[in-house]
């Protein structure tokens, strides 16, 4: 597995440090994503995370249950259109977490996440499976593509308002080209 990846592509009010493990003094405030993960500290992403203001709360640990060993699938943190909030990624499993109310998250329904692109000139952040493109803006999911694959999508290119990339078909065993609207996930 690679090392954790940072990218604050997008303004953000909280600050994170990812812990190369479990701290032996936990904080006051920690949260388990999801909460009902079996043997969640193995393996698992650790973030120190705090928030700004006049009264900052203490800083809370979240915990992300790991996804897979995979390389293929990322590990590390995200800045998202929502100042607030940020995108955990551990082994490809996807979690979005409130940093002013942990409790608030949402865990992405593509197991694994593949890839991360974050567009701040559109106010989206896209995430890719193996079939789908999911877009996430300020106010969550702004769409979600039909499937453009049996196995395997890839962005090529972000251009003139539109995703261009490829999708493997199984009927013919071949890459096949595909063009989205970014504002709407539909196909051009």
């Amino acid at each position: 597995m690679t090392g954790p990846t940072l990218n604050a592509a997008f303004p953000h009010t909280w600050t994170a440090e990812i812990l190369p493990n479990r701290p032996l003094i936990l904080p006051s405030r920690q949260f388990v994503y999801p909460a009902y993960a079996e043997e969640i500290e193995r393996g698992a992403l650790e973030v120190l995370i705090r928030t700004p203001g006049e009264q900052p709360a203490q800083p809370f640990l979240a915990t992300c249950a790991l996804g897979f060993r995979d390389p293929a699938a990322p590990t590390g943190l995200w800045s998202v259109p929502h100042s607030d909030w940020l995108c955990a990624l551990s082994g490809g499993y996807a979690y979005l977490i409130n940093s002013l109310d942990p409790s608030q998250f949402t865990m992405l329904p593509y197991r694994p996440v593949l890839s991360v692109h974050p567009l701040p000139e559109h106010n989206l952040i896209l995430f890719t499976g193996h079939h789908a493109i999911l877009a996430w803006g300020r106010d969550g999911q702004a769409w979600q593509s039909e499937r453009l694959s049996w196995e395997g999508v890839a962005i090529d290119r972000i251009e003139a308002g539109a995703i261009h990339g490829q999708g493997w078909d199984m009927l013919t065993d071949k890459d096949v080209p595909f063009t989205l609207d970014l504002a709407t996930g539909r196909r051009l």
